[in-house]
Protein backbone atom coordinates (compact mmCIF):
# COMPACT_ATOMS: atom_id res chain seq x y z
CA UNK A 1 0.00 0.00 0.00
CA UNK A 2 1.61 3.21 -1.20
CA UNK A 3 1.31 6.98 -1.52
CA UNK A 4 2.50 7.65 -5.07
CA UNK A 5 2.15 11.44 -5.16
CA UNK A 6 1.42 14.06 -2.52
CA UNK A 7 1.31 17.79 -3.07
CA UNK A 8 -0.88 20.12 -1.06
CA UNK A 9 -1.06 23.34 0.92
CA UNK A 10 -3.43 26.19 1.72
CA UNK A 11 -1.53 28.57 -0.57
CA UNK A 12 -0.64 26.24 -3.45
CA UNK A 13 -2.21 26.53 -6.90
CA UNK A 14 -1.96 23.28 -8.84
CA UNK A 15 -2.72 22.66 -12.49
CA UNK A 16 -2.16 20.53 -15.57
CA UNK A 17 1.58 20.16 -15.08
CA UNK A 18 0.95 18.71 -11.62
CA UNK A 19 -1.72 16.34 -12.94
CA UNK A 20 0.60 15.02 -15.63
CA UNK A 21 3.46 14.62 -13.17
CA UNK A 22 1.25 12.80 -10.68
CA UNK A 23 0.03 10.32 -13.30
CA UNK A 24 3.52 9.77 -14.73
CA UNK A 25 4.91 9.17 -11.24
CA UNK A 26 2.09 6.74 -10.47
CA UNK A 27 2.55 4.86 -13.75
CA UNK A 28 6.23 4.35 -12.97
CA UNK A 29 5.07 2.00 -10.21
CA UNK A 30 3.01 0.00 -12.69
CA UNK A 31 5.43 -0.53 -15.61
CA UNK A 32 3.50 -3.44 -17.14
CA UNK A 33 0.17 -1.59 -17.34
CA UNK A 34 -1.62 -2.21 -20.61
CA UNK A 35 -5.30 -1.60 -19.90
CA UNK A 36 -6.63 1.16 -17.62
CA UNK A 37 -10.13 1.96 -16.39
CA UNK A 38 -10.73 5.48 -15.06
CA UNK A 39 -13.64 6.29 -12.72
CA UNK A 40 -14.09 10.09 -12.53
CA UNK A 41 -17.19 11.95 -11.24
CA UNK A 42 -19.99 13.35 -13.39
CA UNK A 43 -20.72 16.98 -14.31
CA UNK A 44 -22.29 17.77 -10.93
CA UNK A 45 -18.74 17.51 -9.53
CA UNK A 46 -17.11 19.68 -12.17
CA UNK A 47 -15.20 21.64 -9.51
CA UNK A 48 -13.17 18.49 -8.78
CA UNK A 49 -11.07 19.28 -11.89
CA UNK A 50 -11.59 15.70 -13.01
CA UNK A 51 -12.06 16.96 -16.57
CA UNK A 52 -8.51 18.31 -16.90
CA UNK A 53 -7.18 15.31 -14.95
CA UNK A 54 -8.77 12.95 -17.46
CA UNK A 55 -7.08 14.85 -20.31
CA UNK A 56 -3.79 14.56 -18.42
CA UNK A 57 -4.38 10.82 -18.02
CA UNK A 58 -5.09 10.43 -21.71
CA UNK A 59 -1.93 12.34 -22.63
CA UNK A 60 0.16 9.99 -20.48
CA UNK A 61 -1.64 6.70 -21.04
CA UNK A 62 -2.75 7.14 -24.66
CA UNK A 63 -4.13 3.84 -25.99
CA UNK A 64 -3.73 2.21 -22.57
CA UNK A 65 -6.71 4.22 -21.30
CA UNK A 66 -9.43 1.95 -22.65
CA UNK A 67 -12.49 2.78 -20.52
CA UNK A 68 -13.79 5.82 -18.64
CA UNK A 69 -16.85 5.20 -16.48
CA UNK A 70 -18.17 8.27 -14.64
CA UNK A 71 -19.21 7.45 -11.07
CA UNK A 72 -22.88 8.28 -11.50
CA UNK A 73 -24.25 6.50 -8.46
CA UNK A 74 -27.99 7.04 -8.91
CA UNK A 75 -27.55 10.10 -11.15
CA UNK A 76 -28.74 10.09 -14.74
CA UNK A 77 -26.19 9.51 -17.49
CA UNK A 78 -24.64 12.72 -18.81
CA UNK A 79 -25.98 14.12 -22.07
CA UNK A 80 -23.74 15.65 -24.73
CA UNK A 81 -24.00 19.16 -23.29
CA UNK A 82 -22.97 17.90 -19.84
CA UNK A 83 -20.15 15.77 -21.24
CA UNK A 84 -18.80 18.80 -23.09
CA UNK A 85 -19.05 20.99 -19.98
CA UNK A 86 -17.21 18.40 -17.89
CA UNK A 87 -14.74 16.80 -20.31
CA UNK A 88 -14.56 19.04 -23.37
CA UNK A 89 -13.43 17.13 -26.47
CA UNK A 90 -12.45 14.00 -24.57
CA UNK A 91 -13.05 10.97 -26.85
CA UNK A 92 -16.65 9.86 -26.45
CA UNK A 93 -15.88 6.29 -27.55
CA UNK A 94 -14.09 5.77 -24.22
CA UNK A 95 -17.09 6.77 -22.08
CA UNK A 96 -19.08 4.00 -20.38
CA UNK A 97 -22.37 4.43 -18.47
CA UNK A 98 -22.81 2.99 -14.97
CA UNK A 99 -26.26 1.45 -14.48
CA UNK A 100 -26.77 1.04 -10.76
CA UNK A 101 -29.80 -1.22 -11.01
CA UNK A 102 -28.56 -3.83 -13.49
CA UNK A 103 -24.78 -3.87 -13.96
CA UNK A 104 -23.36 -4.54 -10.50
CA UNK A 105 -21.86 -7.41 -8.56
CA UNK A 106 -22.13 -7.94 -4.81
CA UNK A 107 -18.60 -8.72 -3.61
CA UNK A 108 -19.68 -9.59 -0.07
CA UNK A 109 -21.09 -8.01 3.07
CA UNK A 110 -19.90 -5.92 5.97
CA UNK A 111 -21.42 -7.76 8.90
CA UNK A 112 -24.29 -6.45 11.00
CA UNK A 113 -22.29 -6.44 14.25
CA UNK A 114 -19.73 -4.05 12.75
CA UNK A 115 -22.53 -1.85 11.34
CA UNK A 116 -24.29 -1.74 14.70
CA UNK A 117 -21.10 -0.78 16.49
CA UNK A 118 -20.05 2.07 14.20
CA UNK A 119 -23.58 3.52 13.90
CA UNK A 120 -24.09 3.35 17.67
CA UNK A 121 -27.11 1.11 17.17
CA UNK A 122 -28.94 3.32 14.66
CA UNK A 123 -28.63 0.61 11.99
CA UNK A 124 -28.03 -3.09 12.42
CA UNK A 125 -28.31 -4.77 9.03
CA UNK A 126 -25.40 -6.19 6.98
CA UNK A 127 -24.28 -3.89 4.19
CA UNK A 128 -23.61 -5.20 0.64
CA UNK A 129 -20.34 -4.12 -0.97
CA UNK A 130 -21.44 -3.63 -4.58
CA UNK A 131 -19.48 -2.39 -7.61
CA UNK A 132 -19.96 -2.14 -11.34
CA UNK A 133 -19.06 -5.32 -13.18
CA UNK A 134 -16.29 -3.51 -15.04
CA UNK A 135 -14.50 -3.26 -11.70
CA UNK A 136 -15.28 -6.76 -10.43
CA UNK A 137 -14.97 -8.66 -13.71
CA UNK A 138 -12.91 -6.43 -16.00
CA UNK A 139 -9.41 -7.36 -17.09
CA UNK A 140 -7.94 -3.91 -16.36
CA UNK A 141 -4.52 -3.97 -14.73
CA UNK A 142 -5.04 -0.50 -13.25
CA UNK A 143 -8.17 1.33 -12.06
CA UNK A 144 -7.85 5.07 -11.46
CA UNK A 145 -10.56 6.43 -9.16
CA UNK A 146 -10.61 10.21 -9.60
CA UNK A 147 -12.44 12.76 -7.46
CA UNK A 148 -12.56 15.54 -4.92
CA UNK A 149 -12.39 15.35 -1.14
CA UNK A 150 -14.85 17.93 0.18
CA UNK A 151 -17.40 18.06 3.02
CA UNK A 152 -20.32 15.76 2.28
CA UNK A 153 -23.73 15.17 3.81
CA UNK A 154 -23.70 11.36 3.71
CA UNK A 155 -20.13 10.37 4.48
CA UNK A 156 -18.54 13.42 6.08
CA UNK A 157 -15.84 13.95 3.47
CA UNK A 158 -16.59 12.90 -0.09
CA UNK A 159 -14.78 10.51 -2.38
CA UNK A 160 -12.10 7.83 -1.88
CA UNK A 161 -13.86 4.48 -1.31
CA UNK A 162 -17.25 6.20 -1.74
CA UNK A 163 -16.41 6.81 -5.39
CA UNK A 164 -16.25 3.05 -5.93
CA UNK A 165 -18.92 1.62 -3.61
CA UNK A 166 -21.49 4.38 -4.15
CA UNK A 167 -20.39 5.98 -7.42
CA UNK A 168 -20.31 2.58 -9.14
CA UNK A 169 -22.44 0.77 -6.57
CA UNK A 170 -25.81 -0.93 -6.75
CA UNK A 171 -29.26 0.03 -5.60
CA UNK A 172 -29.18 -2.01 -2.38
CA UNK A 173 -25.79 -0.72 -1.26
CA UNK A 174 -26.58 2.91 -2.09
CA UNK A 175 -29.93 2.67 -0.30
CA UNK A 176 -28.42 1.21 2.86
CA UNK A 177 -25.45 3.56 2.97
CA UNK A 178 -27.51 6.72 2.63
CA UNK A 179 -30.24 5.69 5.03
CA UNK A 180 -27.97 4.52 7.84
CA UNK A 181 -26.04 7.77 7.64
CA UNK A 182 -29.25 9.84 7.60
CA UNK A 183 -30.45 8.08 10.75
CA UNK A 184 -27.11 8.68 12.44
CA UNK A 185 -27.43 12.41 11.66
CA UNK A 186 -25.88 14.45 8.88
CA UNK A 187 -24.83 17.27 11.18
CA UNK A 188 -22.79 14.75 13.19
CA UNK A 189 -20.78 13.69 10.13
CA UNK A 190 -20.33 16.62 7.74
CA UNK A 191 -16.74 17.81 7.44
CA UNK A 192 -15.31 14.83 9.33
CA UNK A 193 -13.11 12.06 7.97
CA UNK A 194 -14.01 9.48 10.62
CA UNK A 195 -17.72 8.70 10.25
CA UNK A 196 -19.82 5.53 10.44
CA UNK A 197 -20.20 5.19 6.68
CA UNK A 198 -16.51 5.90 6.04
CA UNK A 199 -15.58 3.11 8.43
CA UNK A 200 -18.00 0.77 6.66
CA UNK A 201 -16.74 1.56 3.15
CA UNK A 202 -13.10 1.33 4.18
CA UNK A 203 -13.86 -1.99 5.85
CA UNK A 204 -15.49 -3.19 2.61
CA UNK A 205 -12.41 -2.10 0.65
CA UNK A 206 -10.12 -4.00 3.00
CA UNK A 207 -12.25 -7.11 2.67
CA UNK A 208 -13.16 -7.10 -1.00
CA UNK A 209 -11.11 -4.66 -3.10
CA UNK A 210 -7.52 -5.59 -2.31
CA UNK A 211 -7.44 -8.02 -5.25
CA UNK A 212 -8.18 -5.20 -7.71
CA UNK A 213 -5.54 -2.59 -8.65
CA UNK A 214 -7.43 0.52 -7.51
CA UNK A 215 -5.44 3.76 -7.18
CA UNK A 216 -7.13 6.94 -5.95
CA UNK A 217 -6.43 10.39 -7.42
CA UNK A 218 -7.85 12.92 -4.96
CA UNK A 219 -8.08 16.68 -5.30
CA UNK A 220 -8.79 19.36 -2.71
CA UNK A 221 -10.34 22.47 -4.25
CA UNK A 222 -10.99 25.88 -2.70
CA UNK A 223 -13.47 28.43 -4.02
CA UNK A 224 -11.72 31.80 -4.28
CA UNK A 225 -13.42 35.16 -4.92
CA UNK A 226 -11.15 36.19 -7.76
CA UNK A 227 -10.09 32.98 -9.49
CA UNK A 228 -12.99 30.62 -8.86
CA UNK A 229 -12.16 27.01 -7.92
CA UNK A 230 -8.42 26.58 -7.23
CA UNK A 231 -6.77 23.20 -6.66
CA UNK A 232 -4.89 23.27 -3.34
CA UNK A 233 -4.05 19.61 -3.10
CA UNK A 234 -3.42 16.53 -5.23
CA UNK A 235 -2.92 13.17 -3.55
CA UNK A 236 -2.49 9.80 -5.25
CA UNK A 237 -2.28 6.41 -3.57
CA UNK A 238 -3.89 3.09 -2.72
CA UNK A 239 -3.68 3.46 1.05
CA UNK A 240 -6.30 4.84 3.48
CA UNK A 241 -3.80 7.52 4.47
CA UNK A 242 -4.15 9.18 1.06
CA UNK A 243 -7.74 10.03 1.94
CA UNK A 244 -6.90 11.34 5.40
CA UNK A 245 -4.18 13.59 3.97
CA UNK A 246 -6.67 15.09 1.55
CA UNK A 247 -9.36 15.31 4.24
CA UNK A 248 -7.10 17.24 6.58
CA UNK A 249 -6.43 19.86 3.91
CA UNK A 250 -10.10 20.03 2.92
CA UNK A 251 -11.05 20.78 6.51
CA UNK A 252 -8.75 23.80 6.33
CA UNK A 253 -9.93 25.25 3.00
CA UNK A 254 -13.55 24.06 2.70
CA UNK A 255 -14.97 24.51 6.22
CA UNK A 256 -16.10 27.99 7.21
CA UNK A 257 -16.98 29.04 10.74
CA UNK A 258 -19.16 32.07 11.39
CA UNK A 259 -19.07 33.79 14.78
CA UNK A 260 -22.87 34.10 14.88
CA UNK A 261 -25.73 32.37 12.99
CA UNK A 262 -27.17 34.41 10.09
CA UNK A 263 -30.94 34.87 10.10
CA UNK A 264 -30.92 34.82 6.30
CA UNK A 265 -28.65 32.97 3.87
CA UNK A 266 -28.93 33.30 0.08
CA UNK A 267 -27.39 30.55 -2.04
CA UNK A 268 -26.81 30.54 -5.81
CA UNK A 269 -27.05 27.20 -7.64
CA UNK A 270 -25.31 27.07 -11.02
CA UNK A 271 -27.98 26.03 -13.56
CA UNK A 272 -25.48 24.01 -15.61
CA UNK A 273 -24.89 21.71 -12.63
CA UNK A 274 -28.10 21.79 -10.63
CA UNK A 275 -31.26 20.69 -12.45
CA UNK A 276 -32.99 18.63 -9.77
CA UNK A 277 -33.45 19.11 -6.05
CA UNK A 278 -31.81 15.68 -5.70
CA UNK A 279 -28.49 17.51 -6.18
CA UNK A 280 -29.45 21.16 -5.67
CA UNK A 281 -30.40 20.47 -2.05
CA UNK A 282 -26.70 20.78 -1.29
CA UNK A 283 -27.77 24.36 -0.62
CA UNK A 284 -29.62 23.03 2.44
CA UNK A 285 -27.09 20.41 3.53
CA UNK A 286 -24.05 22.66 3.54
CA UNK A 287 -25.69 25.65 5.27
CA UNK A 288 -27.92 24.00 7.89
CA UNK A 289 -25.21 24.19 10.56
CA UNK A 290 -24.84 27.92 9.96
CA UNK A 291 -28.38 29.26 9.72
CA UNK A 292 -29.98 30.61 12.85
CA UNK A 293 -33.00 29.19 14.66
CA UNK A 294 -36.11 30.37 12.83
CA UNK A 295 -33.90 31.55 9.98
CA UNK A 296 -34.58 31.90 6.27
CA UNK A 297 -32.67 30.10 3.52
CA UNK A 298 -33.20 31.40 -0.03
CA UNK A 299 -32.11 28.96 -2.76
CA UNK A 300 -31.79 30.59 -6.18
CA UNK A 301 -31.79 27.66 -8.60
CA UNK A 302 -32.88 28.76 -12.09
CA UNK A 303 -31.99 25.40 -13.64
CA UNK A 304 -34.03 23.18 -11.30
CA UNK A 305 -36.85 21.52 -13.24
CA UNK A 306 -37.82 18.49 -11.12
CA UNK A 307 -37.11 16.69 -7.86
CA UNK A 308 -35.60 13.27 -8.62
CA UNK A 309 -33.01 11.96 -11.04
CA UNK A 310 -35.41 9.30 -12.34
CA UNK A 311 -39.18 9.21 -12.82
CA UNK A 312 -39.86 6.75 -10.01
CA UNK A 313 -37.65 8.68 -7.57
CA UNK A 314 -39.27 11.97 -8.60
CA UNK A 315 -42.70 10.45 -7.96
CA UNK A 316 -41.72 9.31 -4.46
CA UNK A 317 -40.42 12.76 -3.51
CA UNK A 318 -43.66 14.32 -4.75
CA UNK A 319 -45.70 11.76 -2.82
CA UNK A 320 -43.98 12.09 0.57
CA UNK A 321 -42.20 15.45 0.58
CA UNK A 322 -39.32 16.71 2.69
CA UNK A 323 -40.47 15.88 6.21
CA UNK A 324 -38.79 15.61 9.59
CA UNK A 325 -36.72 12.56 10.51
CA UNK A 326 -39.40 11.02 12.77
CA UNK A 327 -42.03 11.54 10.05
CA UNK A 328 -39.87 9.92 7.37
CA UNK A 329 -39.07 6.97 9.65
CA UNK A 330 -42.78 6.47 10.24
CA UNK A 331 -43.50 6.67 6.50
CA UNK A 332 -40.78 4.09 5.83
CA UNK A 333 -42.34 1.75 8.38
CA UNK A 334 -45.80 2.08 6.84
CA UNK A 335 -45.10 2.22 3.10
CA UNK A 336 -43.47 -0.50 0.98
CA UNK A 337 -42.55 1.84 -1.87
CA UNK A 338 -40.47 4.07 0.38
CA UNK A 339 -39.05 1.15 2.36
CA UNK A 340 -37.82 -0.32 -0.93
CA UNK A 341 -36.13 2.98 -1.85
CA UNK A 342 -34.20 3.95 1.27
CA UNK A 343 -31.90 6.37 -0.57
CA UNK A 344 -35.03 8.41 -1.32
CA UNK A 345 -36.01 8.26 2.36
CA UNK A 346 -32.51 9.44 3.26
CA UNK A 347 -32.80 12.28 0.74
CA UNK A 348 -36.08 13.40 2.31
CA UNK A 349 -34.41 13.52 5.73
CA UNK A 350 -31.41 15.39 4.38
CA UNK A 351 -33.65 17.95 2.70
CA UNK A 352 -35.76 18.54 5.79
CA UNK A 353 -35.39 21.66 7.92
CA UNK A 354 -36.52 19.59 10.93
CA UNK A 355 -38.92 22.53 11.45
CA UNK A 356 -35.96 24.68 12.50
CA UNK A 357 -35.78 27.16 9.59
CA UNK A 358 -37.60 28.12 6.40
CA UNK A 359 -36.52 27.22 2.86
CA UNK A 360 -37.59 29.55 0.05
CA UNK A 361 -36.92 27.66 -3.19
CA UNK A 362 -36.55 29.81 -6.30
CA UNK A 363 -36.63 26.93 -8.79
CA UNK A 364 -36.67 28.49 -12.23
CA UNK A 365 -38.55 25.70 -13.98
CA UNK A 366 -41.02 24.51 -11.34
CA UNK A 367 -44.38 25.88 -10.26
CA UNK A 368 -45.46 27.24 -6.92
CA UNK A 369 -47.74 24.23 -6.46
CA UNK A 370 -44.88 21.77 -7.01
CA UNK A 371 -42.50 23.49 -4.60
CA UNK A 372 -45.08 23.96 -1.85
CA UNK A 373 -46.33 20.37 -2.19
CA UNK A 374 -43.04 18.98 -0.83
CA UNK A 375 -42.84 21.33 2.15
CA UNK A 376 -40.84 24.33 0.88
CA UNK A 377 -41.90 27.94 0.31
CA UNK A 378 -42.01 29.16 -3.27
CA UNK A 379 -39.72 31.95 -4.46
CA UNK A 380 -39.35 33.70 -7.80
CA UNK A 381 -35.90 33.90 -9.40
CA UNK A 382 -36.47 37.33 -10.88
CA UNK A 383 -37.70 38.74 -7.59
CA UNK A 384 -34.66 37.24 -5.84
CA UNK A 385 -32.36 38.94 -8.33
CA UNK A 386 -34.07 42.28 -7.73
CA UNK A 387 -34.02 41.87 -3.94
CA UNK A 388 -30.51 40.51 -3.49
CA UNK A 389 -28.62 41.43 -6.68
CA UNK A 390 -26.61 38.22 -6.37
CA UNK A 391 -25.03 38.26 -9.87
CA UNK A 392 -21.93 40.16 -8.81
CA UNK A 393 -21.75 39.22 -5.14
CA UNK A 394 -18.86 37.48 -3.45
CA UNK A 395 -19.32 35.13 -0.52
CA UNK A 396 -20.01 36.93 2.73
CA UNK A 397 -22.27 39.52 4.30
CA UNK A 398 -24.43 41.86 2.21
CA UNK A 399 -27.61 43.88 2.49
CA UNK A 400 -30.80 43.35 0.51
CA UNK A 401 -32.62 46.06 -1.40
CA UNK A 402 -34.93 46.36 1.60
CA UNK A 403 -32.03 46.83 4.00
CA UNK A 404 -32.01 43.32 5.46
CA UNK A 405 -28.59 41.74 6.14
CA UNK A 406 -27.94 38.34 4.54
CA UNK A 407 -25.04 35.98 4.05
CA UNK A 408 -24.35 34.98 0.44
CA UNK A 409 -22.81 31.71 -0.85
CA UNK A 410 -22.07 31.23 -4.53
CA UNK A 411 -20.88 27.64 -4.61
CA UNK A 412 -22.22 25.54 -1.70
CA UNK A 413 -20.84 22.34 -3.24
CA UNK A 414 -17.34 23.50 -2.32
CA UNK A 415 -17.83 23.97 1.37
CA UNK A 416 -19.51 23.54 4.72
CA UNK A 417 -20.68 26.53 6.74
CA UNK A 418 -21.31 26.43 10.48
CA UNK A 419 -21.67 28.92 13.30
CA UNK A 420 -19.60 28.61 16.44
CA UNK A 421 -22.66 28.06 18.66
CA UNK A 422 -23.89 25.02 16.73
CA UNK A 423 -23.68 21.87 18.89
CA UNK A 424 -21.83 19.93 16.17
CA UNK A 425 -19.47 22.68 15.04
CA UNK A 426 -15.81 21.75 15.19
Amino acid sequence: MTIYFSRGGKDLVLGMQDYVEAIQTTLSHFPSTRKVLAVPPDHTRIDSQAGPIMHAALSVLRERLTDVMPALGTHSAMNEEELTKMYGDFPRDLIRVHRYRTEVDTLGYVDADFIREVTEGFYDRPWPAQVNKMISQGDHDLILSVGQVVPHEVIGMANYTKNIFVGTGGNEGIDGSHYLSALYGMERVMGRCETPLRKILNRAADLYLTHRPVVYILTVVESTPDNGPVVRGLFVGDDHSVFYMAGELSAQVNCFRLPAPPKKIVVWMDPTKYKKTWVANKAIYRTRMAIGEGGHLVIVAPGVEKFGEHADVDALIRRYGYRTTPEVMEMVAKNDDLRENLSVAAHLIHGSTENRFQVEYCAGKMTREEIESVGYSYGDCQHAQTEYGYDQLQDGWHESRGGEPFYFIRNPGLGLWMHNEHPHAF
